[in-house]
């Protein structure tokens, strides 16, 4: 079995600069890291990782929670974490909760046990009081979701101003009966993206009928589902705010299937910005958060804590932007 040393001897440098290539590490010559990288290579070098945790008792492995891994909005906050946790010599584990919060509870076990160094959660239905007892003894930041008053550093958007900008929008355009697509209600990001909407609606001195508010999961099939409900009813809206870009395209669908036209006869906007949205016939128009920054920040704010030092801030709210494309109908305008 090929050994540190091994590596060290044919790279010519002690064993000590060897580990400091292997973390990455920046007090190290181009030239020497390029040696011992060429070394490893040619020697087919596999760190014993065991043997570092049990020397260091860290696992140059942080964990990230998300709701739900096939919701493409988490992909690109993932590219942004684990871009930064590789250039600084940590592996990314990820785990899926399935939108179910006993399992957001056994993650937070691998702390306890632990296996990793640290936890980046993109969900946050957690008990406050559980989460934040965790913060206090290992490093967490909360990324995208946030708990109100907690103390644990976070990542986000105003989602109410977002939501309000977006429903502000399709005023502006004309509208008066808009719907809205809301994801579930035990979300705080749910919340405030409804309140986002009711505040417009409110200052532009327009109703708000319950029935125009539909509850869905965030999902294709219920923004598909909803708004076929929404286009039954005597007196349907002119426009659509869905909370997130997958139950906008949802919706765009079933208008589609009852031969109305977007955005001619209704006009739809959604949130989030994933790639598709742009792609999607008529594109769509959309509240753009900056995911690849959002997971940039997280696990810049999470390295500071695994290494002991202190935040100045703890709550990062990061800028997003209206886009305005072909579904509402207002290409052109200011956004």
């Amino acid at each position: 079995m090929v050994k540190i040393k091994d590596v060290a001897k044919l790279a010519n440098v002690s064993t000590a600069t060897v580990s400091r290539v292997l973390r990455n590490a920046d007090n190290v010559k181009e030239e020497t890291r390029k040696r011992v990288l060429e070394a490893i290579e040619k020697l087919h070098y596999q760190p014993n990782v065991l043997g570092r945790y049990l020397r260091r008792m860290e696992t140059e492995t942080i964990l990230v929670v998300v709701p739900d891994m096939t919701n493409p909005f988490f992909s690109k906050v993932l590219r942004g974490i684990e871009s930064v946790a590789i250039q600084n010599g940590y592996r990314v584990l990820l785990g899926d909760t399935q939108n179910n919060v006993r399992l957001e509870e056994e993650y937070l076990n691998l702390l306890h046990q632990k296996q990793v160094d640290g936890t980046i959660f993109l969900t946050a239905r957690i008990n406050k009081e559980l989460m934040e007892e965790m913060s206090r003894q290992f490093p967490i930041v909360l990324a995208c979701e946030y708990l109100e008053g907690a103390t644990i550093p976070t990542v986000s958007i105003d989602n109410i101003s977002s939501a309000r900008k977006a429903t502000e929008h399709l005023i502006k355009l004309g509208h008066r009966r808009i719907a809205h697509l809301s994801g579930p209600m035990n979300i705080i990001l749910s919340r405030d993206r409804l309140r986002g909407y009711q505040q417009a609606m409110m200052q532009y001195e327009l109703d708000v009928e319950p029935v125009l508010i539909q509850e869905g999961d965030f999902s294709y099939e219920s923004g598909y589902n909803l708004t076929l409900k929404l286009l039954a009813l005597k007196n349907p809206p002119t426009a659509i705010f869905a909370a997130n870009d997958e139950m906008a395209i949802g919706a765009i669908k079933a208008i589609r299937k009852l031969s109305l036209r977007v955005p001619d006869d209704i006009a739809v906007v959604g949130f989030d910005d994933i790639k598709i949205a742009s792609i999607f016939e008529p594109n769509l128009t959309t509240i753009s958060q900056p995911m690849f920054e959002i997971g940039e920040k997280a696990m810049n704010l999470l390295l500071q804590l695994m290494e002991g030092k202190k935040l100045d801030r703890r709550q990062f709210v990061l800028e997003d932007r209206l886009i305005v494309r072909d579904s509402c109908g207002g290409k052109g305008m200011e956004k």
